[in-house]
């Protein structure tokens, strides 16, 4: 996946105000699970990944916590991994693409960001079960986010916006995610703005909440470098 460079503000002095955990909170309240209906291959990377961290794949189970409680926990981690890590391409930064891995150097590319992100949540204490890495087109380009689950709602921590919020107001046309009971595999989720006509083309069965509302971010047609991952069923 490339990297992207993000647009931040000062985001860590109002993470702290319980006016905007409570506006975080209103807003994941907003969305819905984001629904998945077969099994595919795993992500370029991600397998190679998993077997270096026992945290991407494993299941470790945390302390309960309110959706309060997770998304201002997941709020912080979101903004300071964003503002503390530089955006930058595998190749750039690696010498060869789709290297899945922590950041390197404090620089790295989205999934590097998802990773990271997803290594600290752990660590602080949320469920593995909560978390998810997922694959989404954002204008012509796949992009990696982490997603939480919320009891209201499945939200986005991404590299490119000092915001957490529900899935289906990224803009971003969601393809495939881990599994959710065994993240070792991934499923097509097929969801958002351009999901009915990414269907079209490839026969694709729709996620049971094609979240039509969402606003698309960019207008077009989706292109065949920007499917490029959408590979055969696995099961």
């Amino acid at each position: 996946m490339r990297a992207r460079n993000i647009i931040a503000g000062v985001f860590l002095a109002a993470l702290s105000s319980s006016a905007f955990i409570a506006a975080g909170a209103a807003a994941a309240s907003e969305g819905s699970h984001l629904t998945s209906t077969r099994g595919i291959a795993a992500p370029p990377g991600f397998v190679a990944a998993c077997g270096r961290y026992g945290f991407l794949c494993g299941v470790r189970t945390g302390r309960r916590m309110s959706d309060g409680e997770l998304l201002a926990l997941a709020s912080r981690i979101n903004t300071e991994v964003n503002l503390t890590i530089r955006s930058k391409t595998d190749m750039a930064n690696y010498g060869r693409a789709e290297h899945w891995t922590l950041p390197y150097n404090g620089a790295g590319d989205c999934e590097d960001y998802a990773l990271l992100k997803k290594k600290r949540l752990i660590e602080s204490g949320v469920d593995s079960r909560l978390l998810s890495l997922a694959v989404a087109l954002d204008g012509g380009e796949n992009h990696v986010v982490l997603m939480l689950r919320l009891s209201s709602g499945d939200v986005v921590l991404d590299n490119l916006r000092g915001s957490i919020v529900p899935w289906s107001r990224t803009g971003y046309t969601f393809i495939a995610r881990q599994n959710e009971s065994n993240k070792r595999a991934w499923r097509v989720a097929l969801a958002g703005p351009r999901a009915a006509q990414i269907a079209a083309r490839t026969g694709e069965r729709l996620a049971a909440d094609t979240a039509s509302r969402t606003p698309a971010r960019r207008a077009g047609v989706v292109g065949d470098r920007a499917l490029a991952y959408l590979p055969p069923a696995d099961n």
